[in-house]
């Protein structure tokens, strides 16, 4: 196994083209066809599916089973919902996140004849000279929020007139800003950062020939920010799926700022026992910045995957995040690290031989013996989950 370098300008070149392209969940056609042209560069061959997410293939000595790792291209944005009579316009979100951080966002619509509009998105009171206190003590909602066009309207009508319709999806500016300390700050990180570093990395495994022992598909979604996310990109042969998402930096949270982030857990329950643990080994072994952490309101591609009905190993692995779906921050030694890790990983072997079948005999799990009293595996079991070796099995055959 080979420690490659990443390309750390590539790495931000990539990330910056990436944040410069509007890509809210459901208008994801333009990202995707740069994100194709990138694999184009690399000379990695990909599919797409009927609603485009790709699925590009970096090949291995094996073709199967086989490992993927995914990153969502779609991001939060908005949606005209109705019209105000003063010709404002009203907004609902696209994908989760809260109306403190649309107040003061500068936008664009677009029209089914692909026109553009510009426009802020602003509280219903926005100025204090006419409302006073009432501008801080209004709720905090999507339903008081207005999107004012700029454009010379006043009526419904001629908001109407310019070609606006109900639908209309709104982008958000993502006001890119790179620090001369490393420090990346934009909207849409999450997760067009953890796109460039699955990039990056897929950059460093081509141009140094380093072999693969099993394929590894590159995913990448354009529906995670609304749930859907790796439900529809899988094949039956991917037996081991690593997601690649944002790790919140935050009280009572232990995401590293300038490592990775192993999640153990997120709201929809752990993670793969197994392949998280190879993971945070391969963390250790190459003195990669990691720490572990547990999430309580994030769900990501992973789970996705799993409520589809993938059989597969999955784990999440992070970049830290301050302020995620708000104005968000990385610093570049994140990605960097996650780079790293995600090269590694895909050089390394399969975590057991027995997943070339979807069903099979007790054989992966732990026996009694096995165990120690604390329920963890013995200290040569562990070794050999984190080596890639199939765990010993000392199975009772049936009477």
């Amino acid at each position: 196994m080979r420690v490659l370098e990443i390309d750390e300008s590539y790495l931000l070149r990539t990330l910056e083209t990436l944040l410069s392209v509007p890509s809210p969940s459901g208008m994801t056609d333009e990202i995707t066809r740069i994100v194709c042209s990138m694999l184009e560069e690399l000379e990695i061959g990909y599919e797409l599916t009927r609603r485009g997410a790709i699925r590009a293939n970096l090949e291995g000595a094996e073709s199967s089973p086989d490992r993927a790792i995914v990153a969502h291209l779609d991001t939060l944005g908005a949606m005209i919902r109705g019209f105000r009579s003063d010709g404002r316009l009203e907004v609902v979100p696209i994908g989760t996140w809260s109306a403190r951080f649309a107040e003061g966002a500068r936008v664009t619509v677009f029209s089914d004849d692909d026109r553009r509009f510009r426009g802020t998105l602003l509280p219903r009171k926005a100025s204090g000279h006419v409302y006073n206190t009432e501008v801080d003590a209004q709720p905090v909602d999507w339903s008081n929020l207005e999107l004012r066009l700029d454009e010379l309207v006043g009526s419904e009508a001629e908001t109407r007139a310019l070609g606006i319709n109900v639908g209309d999806t709104l982008a958000v500016d993502p006001n890119t800003e790179v620090t001369d300390n490393g420090f990346i700050f934009s909207r849409h990180l999450d997760d067009k950062a953890g796109v460039a570093a699955m990039l990056a990395a897929a950059k460093a495994i081509r141009r140094s020939g380093a072999a693969l022992p099993i394929d590894c598909h590159l995913l990448f979604t354009i529906s995670e920010e609304v749930g859907v996310g790796a439900s529809h990109v899988l094949h039956g042969d991917v037996a081991e799926l690593v997601s690649i998402d944002n790790g919140t930096i935050a009280p009572g949270q232990y995401t590293s700022e300038y490592g990775v982030t192993i999640t153990m857990q997120d709201s929809s329950g752990p993670f793969d026992w197994h392949l998280t643990r190879r993971l945070i080994a391969l963390c250790r072994a190459h003195d990669i910045e990691h720490t572990r952490d547990v999430f309580r309101y994030y769900r990501s591609d992973a789970a996705a995957a799993v409520e589809a009905g993938n059989d597969i190993r999955t784990a999440l692995v992070c970049f830290g995040l301050d302020a995620s779906h708000g104005y968000e921050r990385v610093h570049h030694r994140s990605l960097t690290a996650l780079a790293r890790l995600l090269a590694i990983y895909m050089q390394s072997e399969r975590i057991f031989a027995r997943d070339a079948e979807a069903l099979g005999p007790v054989g992966d799990l732990l026996s009694e013996e096995d165990e120690s009293p604390h329920g963890q595996p013995r200290t040569g079991d562990r070794a050999a989950v984190q080596q890639g070796k199939q765990i010993p099995v000392h199975c009772r055959t049936p009477s």
